[in-house]
């Protein structure tokens, strides 16, 4: 049996470390501001983190776009020639056209060479969720496990996945327009915050909505306390868009003392879901109850 590579794209928000750690890699997703296209690279510098997210605070729009054909294509074929059957495990269908061009790319390489086996995945997720469904994936490659039978486990657990997020402001997510659900939550009502998940098809969607920031924190961190399965025994992931460190700290602890986990690991949102979430907004992830809310098909 060969041994599996699992490969994901920009929106699961691993840090260097992860990828490194889990032997994780990825195909590179891209994003524009002030007229110039740059690669969406996971192990970006704080510095660049603190400059894309300023420039958003003082307007800019921050344009993004889905994995080039010819990345999936150089990416696929390095880790073929290399030995490796692969999983790809790409971001929701429903927020990036990423995931249907792997399946192009795909179809084209097992076409070519004999043998090939490539198994392209929708996550139904986005930031670090699919990082958490990614790392899962890859720890069962490192166990030796084949790729049918990690590709079988990711598609019955990818609905398993929690990802309770807020927004410090509704401007970002109005102009990308990449939210479901955006008419209910958008309008003049001073403070408002949206509590934010990915819906049982895929969808970023608006689920509720309270006033005020720490109000916000307090529901994400009771969501995913009524939510979470078996936490001593789980890494709960805190993702952020530039927050203030003290704001950061004072999430994480909040989830310390209501959540008995095992760990808090956090990181940054980068810059393609950032794009159109905006800055300083956070996200709780870890395992817990399948998803079931629904938003439906209609936009």
């Amino acid at each position: 049996m060969k041994p599996v590579k699992i490969i994901t794209d920009s929106c699961a928000d691993l840090t260097g470390e992860l990828l490194e750690k889990y032997g994780i890699d990825y195909a590179k997703m891209r994003y524009t501001y002030k007229g110039v296209e740059n690669e969406a690279i996971l192990t970006w510098s704080e510095e660049k983190i603190h400059e894309l997210y300023n420039v958003m605070r003082e307007g800019e729009r921050v344009t993004t776009a889905q994995v080039p054909a010819e990345e999936y294509t150089q990416l696929f074929t390095k880790y073929i020639e290399e030995g490796y059957d692969i999983v790809s495990i790409s971001c929701s269908s429903k927020q990036s056209s990423s995931v249907n061009t792997s399946y192009v790319v795909r179809d084209e390489l097992m076409a070519k060479y004999e043998g090939a086996k490539i198994i392209c995945i929708d996550g139904l997720n986005s930031c670090i969720p699919l990082g958490v469904l990614v790392i899962e994936a890859a720890k069962m490659a490192q166990a030796g496990k084949g790729a049918d039978e990690i590709a079988e486990w990711v598609i019955a657990n990818r609905k398993k996945v929690l990802q309770f997020s807020t927004v410090h402001s509704l401007k970002t997510l109005y102009k990308a327009g990449r939210v479901k659900g955006a008419a209910a939550f958008f309008g003049n009502l001073l403070g408002v915050k949206p509590i934010l998940i990915s819906d049982v098809n895929g969808y970023q969607t608006g689920f509720k909505k309270v006033k005020g920031r720490q109000n916000s924190f307090i529901e994400i961190v009771n969501l995913l306390k009524e939510n979470i399965i078996n936490p001593e025994e789980q890494t709960v992931f805190l993702a952020h868009s530039d927050c203030d460190k003290e704001e950061v700290e004072l999430l994480k602890n909040m989830v310390k003392e209501a959540i008995p986990c095992k760990d808090i690991y956090v990181c940054y949102i980068g810059p393609i879901v950032g794009g159109s979430i905006g800055p300083d907004a956070v996200a709780l992830s870890a395992w817990g109850k399948e998803v079931t809310f629904d938003a439906g098909e209609e936009k």
